[in-house]
């Protein structure tokens, strides 16, 4: 422990300065003059008897009065032309130090953190800030006037030894007060102008960075996710957010302070080295916290005003989502209806309920918002690929929940209130289906088209067929199952359309000669004709 008021005991070094007088209060000597304080050993005849035993008992700081009869001085002697024989002396002092060579490192505790996960071992470098004076107070040096912590390596002589020692143990965030004696700080020759020779040393530190240079990053898993179906590799794009903090807690930076993720990739250096390593092996959803050394940060250099040189890093990361470009459309199916006669595809038009979020479960769209189902023709490129791709084959009244990676999102951009380069989550229920027709067709056959198509057409036999029979013979032919038309648009409408294609002088009229099949090019995939 510190010992607050050390007193004088012969034994003892002790430096001090004065003014000497004789009784007139002529002066005959002064320390202050010669612009160097008194240094000497108690008892050991360095100063004369009257000095030495008028001494005893002073403390730094303290001004004492010592009057000294002539046989405690220079005697019947005197002391050559500045003290006459048998002079009564008074000496005026103010002891400034005190030490003995029986001292070690006085230690006092002044506060410690909650946790202290490691403490300060030889050959780990630290930064710290101090106050030091000397022991009556004069300030010799403050880390805090240069806006600079103090940085050097323990145990490797960078420090002076009464450092060294006083230094081991500490803790991150620890305030420890030292007293250092002279043979274990500057010694006899001091230093600078600030520190005299003999001069014992008060340190006021604390503590404010401590690593090893063979330190890794180390990992705390604060929450992780269950299930996790995947763990992000090298090549995989991430997004999180973060806050990021010196090792003594003062934060200086935040994802949240920008209002939006961090994205980038994984293992290909676009980040510091410790944080492209950290951000390896982590689940969707999970909250780690990843400790730096300078040499996987920012190093001897720091970064900017805010990260100094040599300094240990803390990220705390909420991973929001991540995705390799070479990610499908991953489809789980959650229900499914023990009778299933057909499923959804490509020209189908369908009708499902759907809820849109993020990974981390932020809902960012839901059908159940208005009043009927979303409404699509799949393949029509009228949503993203990802949901076009996971609503085929799908039965009325099944379940699905759907992962789209961003590629077949909303890509880098984003839309509207839908992040950049976001992993969506989409919960599906087919509500409809309606059978397509391929692309560019209204009508297709069923079954095997009439052979003679014409005359099946042309009811009266005229010769003649006006949109009226030609819009009672298709409507005749969806009634029966016997053909289809375009879905999702009005069917007089669809019929109108096919009239005006096979009425083609435009007369309101189709003849034998103007009615033609269209062959689907694509034989292999539909096998129908059209009118």
């Amino acid at each position: 422990m510190i010992q607050n008021h050390l007193e004088v005991k012969s034994g003892d070094f002790v430096r001090y300065h004065y003014n000497g007088t004789f009784t007139d209060g002529k002066l005959f000597d002064s320390s202050y003059d010669r612009g160097a304080a008194f240094f000497g050993q108690v008892g050991q005849k360095w100063q004369i008897a009257g000095v030495d035993k008028g001494i005893l008992g002073m403390c730094v700081n303290e001004h004492r009065r010592i009057t000294v009869p002539p046989h405690l001085a220079y005697g019947s002697q005197g002391a050559g032309d500045k003290v006459p024989p048998d002079t009564t002396l008074v000496f005026d002092l103010v002891l400034l130090d005190i030490f003995n060579r029986a001292d070690q490192v006085q230690t006092k505790v002044i506060s410690t953190p909650k946790e202290c996960k490691r403490s300060v071992m030889r050959t780990d470098f630290v930064r710290f800030h101090f106050n030091g004076t000397l022991l009556d107070g004069t300030v010799f040096d403050s880390s805090y006037k240069r806006s600079q912590t103090q940085d050097s390596v323990v145990g490797e002589g960078w420090l002076i030894k009464g450092l060294d020692e006083g230094l081991l143990g500490m803790c991150v965030g620890e305030i420890r007060h030292f007293i250092i004696p002279p043979f274990l700080a500057f010694g006899e020759k001091g230093y600078g102008t600030e520190i005299p020779p003999h001069a014992s040393l008060v340190y006021h530190i604390l503590l404010e960075d401590l690593h090893n240079p063979k330190d890794d990053i180390v990992v705390e898993v604060v929450e992780a996710p269950e299930p996790c179906t995947r763990k992000s590799v090298a090549g995989d794009y991430i997004r999180y957010n973060y806050n990021a903090s010196l090792l003594n807690g003062i934060t200086f930076d935040s994802s949240y302070q920008h209002n939006q993720t961090y994205n980038t990739y994984i293992g290909m250096g676009y980040m510091i080295s410790g944080i492209d390593k950290g951000l390896q092996g982590v689940c969707t959803g999970e909250r780690r916290r990843i400790i730096l050394p300078p040499h996987l940060a920012y190093g001897q250099q720091g970064a900017g005003k805010d990260i100094p040189g040599s300094a240990v890093l803390v990220f705390d990361i909420h991973v929001i989502d991540f995705h390799n470009v070479k990610d499908p459309v991953h489809v789980e199916t959650t229900h499914k209806p023990e009778v299933c006669n057909e499923t959804s595809e490509v020209n189908d038009f369908i009708e499902y309920h759907y809820n849109c979020s993020l990974l981390d479960g932020t809902l960012l769209f839901t059908s159940r918002d208005y009043e009927t189902p979303q409404d699509v023709v799949l393949g029509g490129g009228k949503i993203i690929d990802g949901l076009d791709e996971a609503l085929r084959n799908m039965c009325v009244g099944e379940r699905r929940t759907v992962i789209v990676p961003p590629h077949l999102g909303h890509g880098e951009k984003g839309a509207g209130i839908v992040p950049g380069s976001a992993v969506l989550r989409f919960e599906l229920d087919l509500v409809s289906l309606q059978k397509g027709v391929p692309e560019g067709y209204l009508f297709i056959w069923l079954e095997e088209s009439p052979v003679q198509l014409f005359e099946a057409l042309d009811s009266n036999q005229d010769q003649q067929v006006p949109l009226e029979e030609f819009s009672q013979f298709i409507k005749q032919q969806v009634l029966e199952g016997k053909g289809r038309l375009k879905p999702a648009q009005d069917p007089d409408s669809v019929i109108r359309d096919m009239f005006k294609n096979q009425d083609r002088n435009a007369d309101g009229l189709i003849t034998q000669d103007e009615l033609k099949l269209k062959v689907d090019e694509d034989v292999e995939k539909t096998r129908h004709e059209e009118l």
